[in-house]
C-alpha cells in the first residue's frame, strides 16, 4: 500500500512569501520599522515552523530542492526572529551593521546557487529566487546605506509577490486538475 502525501510546494511557497511580504513593507518603509514585532511571530511561526514542515514533506516525497530551500529558510527565519528578539530583550548586544552584513551575504550565496537549480525548473522559481538572491546582496549593502536598505525592500516585495504567485498557482491549478496560471 503506497501512502500519499500532498504537494507541500504550496505551503512552503506561502509561509516564504507571506513573511518576506511583511518584512519587506517594514524595509521599504511603507509601516514604520516600529512595526517589526509582526514579523517576529509570523518568521518564528509561518516562515519558521510551517516552512520546516512543508522542507520535511518535501523530504518524504524526494525533492531535494524543494527539502533544502524549505528547510533552510525556515531555518533562517527562526534565526532571523531569534535574533531580533534576543537583541531587543538586552540578551544579546546588538548584531553590529558588518555583522549583520555577513549574515546577509551568506544566505545571498546560498539563494544564489538555489537560483541556478531552478534553471531546470519552472519560470516562477527562478523569478522568485533570482530576486531573493538580489534581494539578500542589497540587504547587507543596505546595512550602510539607508535609500539601498529601502530599494532592497521594494525589491522583497517583487520577491514575496512571485513566491505567493507561485504558491497560489500550485492550489489553484491542483485544485481545478489543470493550467489555470502558469508556473
Amino acid at each position: 500500500m503506497e501512502e500519499k502525501i500532498a504537494n507541500p510546494a504550496p505551503l512552503g511557497l506561502a509561509a516564504f512569501g507571506l513573511t518576506t511580504l511583511v518584512l519587506n513593507i517594514v524595509n521599504a518603509g511603507i509601516v514604520s520599522a516600529d512595526s517589526i514585532g509582526m514579523v517576529l511571530p509570523l518568521g518564528m511561526f509561518y516562515g519558521g515552523i510551517a516552512q520546516f514542515a512543508a522542507g520535511m514533506w518535501e523530504f518524504k516525497k524526494g525533492n531535494t530542492f524543494g527539502s533544502t530551500a524549505f528547510t533552510s529558510f525556515a531555518a533562517f527565519w527562526i534565526a532571523l526572529s531569534t535574533m531580533i528578539l534576543l537583541e531587543n530583550t538586552g540578551i544579546i548586544a546588538s548584531v553590529p551593521k558588518g555583522g549583520m552584513a555577513v549574515f546577509l551575504i551568506v544566505w545571498g550565496i546560498f539563494a544564489g546557487y538555489m537560483f541556478i537549480c531552478t534553471l531546470k525548473l519552472t519560470r516562477t522559481l527562478q523569478i522568485a529566487f533570482i530576486t531573493l538572491t538580489i534581494l539578500f546582496f542589497l540587504l547587507a549593502a543596505g546595512e550602510f546605506n539607508p535609500t539601498i536598505h529601502k530599494i532592497a525592500g521594494y525589491e522583497g516585495i517583487i520577491c514575496a509577490l512571485s513566491a505567493l504567485y507561485g504558491s497560489a498557482a500550485i492550489v489553484i491549478n491542483e485544485t481545478w486538475g489543470r493550467d489555470v496560471l502558469p508556473l
